[in-house]
């Protein structure tokens, strides 16, 4: 006797239909499971023989032969154990019913027979109804992620037994629908720009840089503030919209950092890797190919504190994703890409000590220190970054200051009405801000008078910058000039984006 279950598996955040072929015939007892199955699925046969017998049912002491279709994709997730198991308890008639080909089968079994939580269930979903499908049962602990697709039938169950009972006919309560809502970021650990002494030039930079889209690295001696001043980021970053919480939540749900609790990723993610980050641990891959770093902090900021700490290899592999927006993740078997339009916010000090150029202290570093250190960000690093920041110490009547110091709500207000009106400008063009305009798009967006070219030039030839950093002159222009409301790129817009552009000569040459 033959039963087919389906579920569905993922290649990157994109879903494919599996069939789940269970066989049972007389012959020497055992469970053989092909079609490309890993490790993790090969282990599946003791944990499913186990949920069945602690879940009352008898085990069929025949010989059962599993295939999972189609058999020449790799699968390595225990996502298909429920599947698995109702194909065998089919297949042999314990459980009478047709019934399960109506539906798409996700769960993890528990050796009592229990569901435990699994990953990638939004994507999964999202994948299935795309493709036809529209009922699902899944473990209860998803629920929450499965809420957010409307127009869908899913039961998220406990146990084994309770996905026999629904299939045989029984009665349960479905998943309700959630409708989404943006949430509001007010600081990281509580930092808010309203409290940060002085820094206006930073404060003003950084906002230009989250205005727009644009990366921004912070360069200053130790205790200037710049950590604070990139943890206060993401509280005048844009809310969310729900297209975009849905592509976050993607990736957030195949790594498995999702929050049960909430289902959805609500705000723009802060990701923050430690200076001793694997390149596979930034970009992504592994043994699973999981999404890194850069591609959960998609659509939000990715922090790099101490950014020559870095291992200089895992710097240099954040150059394809931040002019590209997505990583590709190439490995023998398999090739995936995920999304990874995140923006770059990076700090560093001037020299190993810390002081070189400051007003107050000595540097004691050697000039081979000061070149070995700074050699740790390549030229070509540094041109995809739009923004560098001089952050200086602040001093004793600035931090003591009893001057009421602009919030981040208020300077948001600003953010978005920037924002608005890039939306409105790129509706037709598949991107949100100006720092995702290509070069044709420059073109149309960033034209500027003969007084503005004559000073870009000057500056193209006196700073000696590539024809890349030039472009990102224009797209920071065009977001100032956006800030203030014109429709015009002016001189002073182009002045203000060339002083963003200084440091990499100042630090670097």
């Amino acid at each position: 006797m033959l039963a087919i279950t389906k579920s569905f598996g993922l290649d990157g955040i994109t879903g494919y239909p599996i069939d789940i072929e269970v066989d049972i015939n007389n012959g020497l007892p055992g469970l053989d499971i092909v079609g490309l199955a890993g490790t993790s699925i090969k282990e599946s046969k003791e944990r499913v023989r186990s949920a069945i017998k602690n879940s009352g049912y008898l085990y069929p002491t025949k010989k059962i032969t599993i295939n999972l279709a189609p058999a020449d994709t790799k699968k390595d997730t225990p996502i298909y154990d429920l599947p698995i198991a109702i194909g065998i308890l089919q297949c042999d008639g314990i459980l009478k019913t047709k019934a399960s080909s109506d539906y798409i089968l996700f769960g993890e079994l528990s050796l009592d027979g229990s569901l435990r939580k699994i990953r990638g269930v939004l994507p999964l979903i999202i994948s299935a109804v795309q493709q036809g499908y529209k009922k699902f049962i899944l473990p209860y602990e998803n629920a929450k992620e499965a809420s957010f697709v409307e127009g869908i039938e899913v039961y998220a169950l406990h146990n084994l037994k309770d996905v026999c009972a629904l299939l045989s006919g029984a009665e349960f309560e479905k998943v309700s629908f959630t409708e989404f809502e943006s949430k509001t970021v007010k600081a990281v650990s509580g930092f808010d720009f309203k409290d940060v002494k002085g820094q206006v030039v930073a404060k003003r930079a950084l906002e230009i840089a989250v205005s727009g889209g644009h990366n921004a690295i912070m360069v200053g001696p130790p205790g200037s503030g710049k950590t604070m001043l990139a943890k206060c980021v993401p509280s005048i970053m844009p809310d969310m919209t729900f297209e975009e919480a849905i592509e976050v939540t993607k990736l957030h749900s195949i790594a498995g950092v999702l929050d049960s609790e909430e289902g959805i990723v609500k705000a723009r993610p802060f990701r923050s890797p430690h200076h001793t980050a694997t390149v596979p641990a930034l970009v992504g891959g592994g043994t699973f190919s999981k999404p890194g770093e850069v591609s959960l902090a998609h659509n939000g900021v990715l922090f790099l504190d101490e950014t020559p700490e870095y291992q200089r290899k895992a710097l240099e592999t954040l150059r394809q994703p931040l002019e590209d927006k997505v990583v590709t993740i190439a490995r023998a078997q398999r090739t995936i890409t995920y999304p990874a339009n995140f923006m770059l916010i990076a700090s560093m000090n001037p020299c190993p000590c810390g002081n070189y150029g400051s007003k107050t202290k000595e540097c004691t570093c050697t000039p081979q220190q000061i070149r070995n250190y700074r050699a740790k960000l390549s030229g070509p690093l540094m041109d995809r970054i739009d923004i560098h920041i001089d952050v200086d110490s602040v001093s004793y009547e600035e931090f003591r200051s009893d001057i009421l110091e602009e919030s981040s709500s208020v300077i948001k207000e600003r953010v978005n009405k920037a924002r608005k009106i890039q939306l409105e400008r790129f509706k037709n063009e598949g991107i949100y801000t100006n720092a995702d305009m290509t070069n044709p798009m420059i073109k149309k967006y960033c034209k500027i008078d003969a007084e503005s070219e004559k000073m870009l030039e000057m500056a193209f030839k006196r700073l000696n910058l590539s024809a890349r950093a030039t472009n990102r002159i224009l797209k920071v222009a065009r977001t100032i000039a956006d800030m203030e409301g014109q429709k015009d790129i002016a001189k002073k817009h182009i002045a203000e984006a060339i002083q963003y552009r200084s440091l990499d000569r100042k630090y670097f040459e």
